[in-house]
């Protein structure tokens, strides 16, 4: 079984393991570490590989965007679409319509919208955030000690356990 080094390239970024990379690329159980380091010992494997996290962290640039772009968007110009007494096709080929999850028409000659949801988006921003992460699991953390409870937020307004600032 011959394997390429772009295919070994491509399915090791998706995997983050070379021996796993080599037994889905077809290679035999017994030959995968051997495969392994002969393709991670390649430079035009390297190469490729690094090509390809480039690429990857581009479209994670994208997603990001996106996100926020859902969580923190303006709906205004939806509104105004479903407010409004007599639509034209260019009003709403105009209107910043990225927040728009569905629109239908409803019996009675109405419209109906529905927006993305804005907390899935921020979830998913902090999922993919490293640091807003870790803000969050601190956060997470010190309600699990205090339970969401008053005496947090007594710590927190005083500056501290002892209500030194």
């Amino acid at each position: 079984m011959k394997i390429s080094a772009r295919a070994f390239a491509k399915m090791f970024v998706r995997t983050r393991n070379g021996s796993e990379t080599a037994v889905r690329l077809g290679a035999e159980p017994a030959e995968a570490k051997r495969i392994e380091a002969d393709f991670l010992a390649n430079a035009a494997v390297k190469r490729e590989i690094k090509k390809l996290d480039k690429e990857d962290m581009q479209t994670l640039c994208y997603v990001k965007t996106g996100l926020s772009r859902l969580a923190f968007g303006s709906i205004n110009e939806a509104a105004a679409l479903v407010f409004a007494e007599e639509l034209k096709a260019e009003d709403v080929l105009k209107a910043d319509l990225f927040n728009v999850a569905e629109i239908k028409r409803v019996k009675g000659g109405g419209v109906e919208m529905k927006f993305f949801d804005r907390q899935k988006a921020l979830e998913k921003l902090v999922e993919l955030d490293p640091e807003l992460k870790e803000v969050s699991a601190a956060q997470e953390f010190l309600n699990a000690v205090y339970g969401g409870s008053q005496d947090l937020r007594d710590v927190t307004e005083r500056g501290g356990a002892d209500g030194e600032a």
